[in-house]
């Protein structure tokens, strides 16, 4: 199902995407209402039926139906001009619906779906408001209050690039092509709560939802899925499982213009695209191309920002961005250099965890491991003190779990039974350790890191190395992407240091992009720098991050969590009624995680950092959810002009 929004923050390891404190409250103003004769077999009943322009799951959209544009964008945003970028590693395919090949970054961007969808990588739509959603290739929508089924009203005049139109029976065969073809998480999850989808007419489907089974995310997931030409399929015999460069027409406002398989990538701004005037778009998708470029590591791709060869990065090295834009560009001001405020919540990002590896299924060997990681030392030393530490799941929000619980929390929590350990009653949720500054190895955790170990039952031999009492040794492996940023790889290389001091036998393996992502897909790993999005509201996109269900293969649970406590916590949270009740119960669900303890936090920035050659520019305020480069930035050409006369760039 459609995974909850989270903004990621710029972190030392490979990057993966302020709160909103209160909802508005529930109105119906914007919305119209009509009755619905539903035959129960014996009688008539009234349902009161909404028709909208947008969803939310409480019905209190932000924008109504006569909204010109987000209120972030700047509408007279000119259109033209090229963004380039560096990406670090390679790719060989442009499907990213696969768990084949290794796609090309933004692969996504060509495909729209029913209710208006982010640009790839960009954050949250709209970037002010994570709950709502609004009408692109459907203008309209209704459903019954009880949200037992939704019908789509799609726009007519929507068309793929290839001039053909978008038709509900393209969003049918997308619908079903995602359970056939698609990851096994999201078809199992989506079969069990979607039974039923029918085209009603040319431009209009109707979708059923599961009796008995929360409400939660069900539009939204239907309204989310990426819409295919049906025709292009069925003429070509492709399927969605399998890795290829030839892609279907998609709908949105770039296609593809070149690609040089893992080299670069372009996408061409489509002139005749069919939704430019359309409310959703004004003042978004501004630049006439956007050019992906491939290099080996960070370092190189660093340098070509530098000649001008790429103009834009999102810095997510803290030594690079505090020590190494010195260069002429800078100096000359041709090159930019500015921290945004960050709005959302960090991702809790870091060292994760393999659940499935039999010596991490001891939470005591996993404490251990986590006391020879010395954030204090690696953000002085490495980071130039510019990381805070997560220490939540919703970190510095309302939903932040803190003290013991109390109240409605306790009480919801003892309502579970069995399934809730008495230390989750009795403890207050788990928080970082703190460690010397000045010395990478902290005695003080080393030995608490011993006496655990201890415990656990893997005592340190003659020979300084820890053995169970069959006489194994404790070996463990840490995954790692080559093309890591430097910060990264130095991270890894001083924890590993810290664990072998322990007695542990632990291995650093650094692979390609290519192995590294077969090796993350197949779970072949017992640490890996990974992560978990922030907690923003409950959802079923929850279970496919933390669920047990799908725990053993799921790709968004790199660790593998399987928690009956989580479970019941999230399936009880499916099922609230009002918005302080499912805030509850999310800060219940942040102690159960932190709880659990899968991940090292290695810490995040708390602006975005910016850098980019003078020709790019950007709403005064930025909002909270979505930095926006690719999305609402724009071109300017006069000082584009400006550079290349003085010869900056060519």
């Amino acid at each position: 199902m459609k995974p909850t929004h989270a903004r990621t923050r710029t972190r030392a390891a490979d990057p993966r995407p302020a709160f909103v404190t209160a909802l508005m409250a529930l109105s119906m103003a914007l919305l119209a209402t009509v009755a619905f004769a539903q035959d129960s077999g014996t009688e008539t009943d009234e349902v009161e039926i909404i028709r909208s322009h947008g969803y939310s799951y409480f019905g209190d959209l932000q924008y109504p139906p006569d909204y010109p544009h987000f209120s972030y964008v700047n509408p007279d945003a000119p259109k033209g001009g090229e963004i380039s970028l560096a990406v670090s590693g390679t790719f060989d395919s442009m499907n990213p619906y696969t768990r084949k090949g290794r796609a090309a970054g933004l692969s996504s961007v060509m495909y729209e779906s029913l209710l208006g969808q982010v640009l790839a990588g960009s954050g949250a739509l709209p970037a002010d408001n994570i709950n709502d959603m609004y009408g692109l290739l459907a203008e309209s929508l209704e459903y019954p209050v009880t949200k037992d089924w939704v019908i789509f009203h799609m726009r007519p005049e929507a068309r793929f690039s290839d001039g053909t139109p978008v038709t509900a029976h393209d969003v049918l065969f997308s619908h079903n092509l995602l359970l056939d073809e698609g990851l096994k998480s999201y078809a199992d999850a989506v079969r069990k709560r979607i039974p039923k989808a029918e085209v009603i007419d040319d431009h209009t489907i109707k979708f059923y939802f599961t009796e008995g089974i929360s409400r939660r995310s069900l539009i939204d997931q239907v309204g989310a899925v990426p819409v295919w030409s049906k025709a292009w399929y069925e003429e070509t015999g492709s399927g969605l499982d399998e890795s290829r460069l030839e892609v279907s027409p998609g709908s949105g406002p770039y296609m593809i213009e070149s690609v040089d398989v893992g080299r670069s990538v372009t996408y061409l701004r489509n002139p005749d695209y069919w939704g430019w005037d359309l409310p959703i778009n004004k003042g978004r998708h501004n630049f006439d191309r956007i050019r992906l470029e491939y290099f080996a590591d960070p370092t190189a791709g660093f340098e070509a920002f530098k000649a001008g060869t790429v103009t834009y990065r999102t810095e997510s090295d803290p030594k690079q961005w505090a020590a190494q834009y010195d260069f002429p560009a800078v100096q000359n001001g041709w090159v930019k250099q500015e921290a945004i405020p960050d709005g959302s919540p960090p991702s809790v990002s870091g060292i994760v965890f393999n659940l499935g590896s039999e010596p991490l299924k001891d939470k005591r060997v996993r404490e251990a491991l986590a006391l020879g990681f010395n954030f204090e030392w690696t953000n002085a030393s490495l980071f130039y003190g510019l990381f805070a530490q997560q220490k939540s799941f919703s970190d510095g929000t309302h939903l932040e779990a803190k003290g013991t619980p109390s109240g409605d929390e306790k009480a919801f929590l003892e309502s579970l039974g069995d399934v809730v350990p008495q230390e989750v009653f009795d403890e207050e949720p788990w928080l970082p350790h703190t460690s010397d500054p000045s010395s990478l190895s902290d005695r003080r955790n080393l030995r608490r890191a011993m006496r655990l170990l201890d415990d656990a039952g893997w005592p340190v031999g003659d020979d300084g190395i820890r053995r169970n009492d069959a006489g194994e040794t404790l070996s463990l492996n840490f995954l790692m992407n080559a093309s890591s940023a430097p910060t990264s790889k130095a991270l890894a290389e001083n924890y590993v240091k810290n664990v072998q001091a322990m007695g542990i036998d632990m291995t650093l393996e650094s692979v390609d992009a290519s192995q590294y992502t077969l090796r993350e897909r197949d779970r072949d790993y017992d640490l890996v720098f990974d992560g978990y999005p922030a907690l923003l509201g409950t959802g079923t996109g929850l279970a496919q991050r933390f669920g047990s269900e799908a725990a053993s293969y799921s790709l968004f649970n790199p660790a593998g969590l399987a928690s009956p406590m989580v479970d019941a916590i999230i399936e009880q949270s499916l099922l609230t009624e009002s918005q302080d009740e499912e805030d509850m119960t999310m800060r219940a669900l942040d102690r159960a995680l932190r709880y659990e303890f899968f991940v090292i936090p290695d810490g995040y920035a708390p602006d975005h950092w910016a850098a980019y050659w003078d020709m790019y520019e950007h709403p005064e305020t930025i909002p909270p959810y979505a930095l926006g480069t690719l999305d609402f930035w724009w071109y300017n050409a006069e000082k584009a002009e400006a550079l290349k006369s003085s010869g900056a760039l060519r």
